[in-house]
C-alpha cells in the first residue's frame, strides 16, 4: 500500500524515532508499505517519520548504476537490496563525498552535502537478525540520509549556510503549506 509522503513543515519530521525491540508482522507490513511508497514515488530511501510513523525504520533500494565507479559496484554488491533496516546505527565513518541531494519530503528542493565517503551501519534486518555492513559511494550516503532522518536530522542541516539561503524561499513555503515547522 503506498503511503503519504510527509512534507517538510510536519513536525513528525523532527522527532526523534523510538527503538524497535522485536520486529512485528505489523513492522513487517510498514516496511513493505515504505518500499511500495518509495518505489512509487521514485526515491532511493525513506524513513518512517517520512511516513508519520516514529519507529526505527528505513527502507533503501539503491540501483548499481548509481555508483559512480566498478569499484565502488563491486565493495557495495554484497548488499542486497532492497536493503530494509530496524534500528540502524553509525558505527564508523570515513572519507568525504560532497553531491547534491534530495528528498521526497522536500519536493523540488535540492542541494550540495558533504558526508562521509565510506559508513558501517549496525541495524536489525527484516527477520530480527542483527546485522552489520560497510558500504561506499551513494549508498553510503543513502544510509546516512535515512539514519539522520531517525534523528530528526534533515539533510538541509548539513548544507551550507550559502547552500542553505540559496533554497530558503522554496523552504518557506513548504513550511507554511506543511504545519509551519522548519
Amino acid at each position: 500500500m503506498v503511503l503519504p509522503v510527509v512534507k517538510y513543515g510536519s513536525p513528525v519530521l523532527r522527532q526523534s524515532a523510538k527503538t524497535v525491540p522485536c520486529v512485528t508482522p505489523a513492522l513487517v507490513k510498514l516496511a513493505e508499505d515504505m518500499l511500495d511508497t518509495m518505489y512509487k514515488t521514485k526515491g532511493v530511501g525513506l524513513a518512517a517519520e517520512q511516513v508519520g510513523h516514529l519507529e526505527s525504520l528505513c527502507v533503501i533500494d539503491v540501483p548499481p548504476d548509481c555508483e559512480n565507479s566498478d569499484e565502488v559496484r563491486e565493495f557495495n554488491s554484497s548488499v542486497s537490496m532492497p536493503l530494509v533496516m530496524f534500528n540502524p546505527m553509525v558505527l564508523a565513518a570515513d572519507g568525504e563525498q560532497t553531491a547534491k541531494e534530495g528528498c521526497l519530503s522536500f519536493p523540488g528542493v535540492g542541494g550540495e552535502v558533504t558526508r562521509p565517503d565510506k559508513v558501517t551501519c549496525q541495524y536489525m534486518d527484516l527477520s530480527g537478525v542483527p546485522q552489520i555492513i560497510t558500504v561506499e559511494g551513494f549508498l553510503a550516503r543513502a544510509v546516512l540520509h535515512e539514519t539522520d532522518h531517525l534523528n530528526g536530522v534533515l539533510y538541509i542541516d548539513r548544507m551550507t549556510d550559502k547552500g542553505r539561503t540559496s533554497v530558503s524561499g522554496k523552504l518557506k513555503k513548504l513550511v507554511d503549506k506543511n504545519g509551519g515547522v522548519g
